[in-house]
């Protein structure tokens, strides 16, 4: 197994990993021409960011997607992990170690802060691989504007809940 930045003939694959992730962690159902369209525009303009494939043979076993944010106080980058998923007959094999070490020599070259992600809350064995690998949770809460895959999940499980619940 090795790992390299992902190329334009990765976008298939990622965006069915991507499809694969949000259902099995949020219980999401993304829309494919979007998520597609969404993979495509970060493999064609590295500002957006970039994916790392691990490689077992031919086939991409696993990937993830690094952004960027500036800290002025550190006046450094961190890197933000996104999109992080590993094939399920790979897990439990050392494939995101293999490409979490990879981002983080890369990020270390680069002089970045550090690395961040975010996941799900309710993801009890992600949390467990990232905590083997030193990440852990910081002192920051992300607060975000309504997220229309969210708000949806939302009304609905609401809706389900009780008929007498009413969002405006």
């Amino acid at each position: 197994m090795f790992v390299r930045p992902a190329a334009v003939e990765d976008c298939e694959v990622i965006a069915s990993y991507n499809e694969k992730l949000a259902l099995e962690t949020e219980n999401i159902h993304l829309n494919p021409e979007t998520i597609r369209k969404g993979v495509a525009a970060v493999l064609s303009d590295t500002s957006k960011g970039r994916y790392f494939c691990a490689i077992e043979g031919d086939q991409v076993i696993g990937a993830l997607l690094t952004t960027w944010e500036w800290s002025d106080w550190r006046n450094s980058m961190f890197v933000w992990l996104q999109s992080v998923y590993v094939a399920k007959i790979h897990r439990g094999k050392g494939v995101f170690k293999a490409l979490f070490e990879y981002v983080k020599s890369k990020a270390e070259e680069d002089g970045c802060c550090g690395i961040r992600l975010y996941m799900d809350i309710h993801n009890d064995q992600a949390r467990r691989t990232y905590s083997k690998m030193g990440l852990h949770q910081g002192d920051y809460v992300v607060l975000e504007t309504k997220d229309a895959l969210r708000w949806t999940r939302l009304y609905d499980n609401l809706w389900l809940q009780s008929s007498k619940v009413r969002i405006y």
